[in-house]
């Protein structure tokens, strides 16, 4: 695949907070000019940016039209959104393959943390049927 054919923000390659903090950049934006437009705290802002949490409804309809994307664009990467974060062609094929890494171990780590999650909820209702 071609690094032009590459699509960054798509679903399978990008989080909710990849696409927010692509955006944010696109636009010159700092988390805490973000926040601040948005009426929020900033640490708000950060926990969305590194996927600890998500926006509600009317926030991310905020956040789109701040950031002149589409609401779609920002949940999975189909839609209006921004381009590749450097479309010079600078970054050599080495540093894209640990921005993959990077981002398949941001999901496992991800995905784990529910299971972490789900079990521990599981033994707090077999402990709870126990009493």
């Amino acid at each position: 695949m071609e690094k032009k054919d590459l699509n960054w923000y798509a679903e399978d390659a990008a989080t909710f907070g990849d696409r927010l903090a692509g955006a944010r950049e696109a636009n010159g934006m700092t988390q805490a000019q973000l926040a601040k437009n948005l009426g929020i705290k900033f640490a708000t802002l950060k926990a969305w940016e590194q996927d600890l949490s998500e926006p509600r409804a009317n926030r991310l309809s905020m956040l789109a039209g701040l950031l002149n994307v589409s609401i779609m664009w920002l949940l999975n990467g189909e839609g209006e959104g921004v381009g590749p974060p450097d479309e010079s062609g600078v970054r050599s094929q080495d540093l894209n393959d640990l921005f993959l890494e990077l981002r398949s171990l941001k999901t496992q780590l991800k995905q784990s943390s529910d299971r972490l999650g789900a079990l521990e909820k599981r033994l707090r209702e077999a402990l709870g049927a126990q009493k």
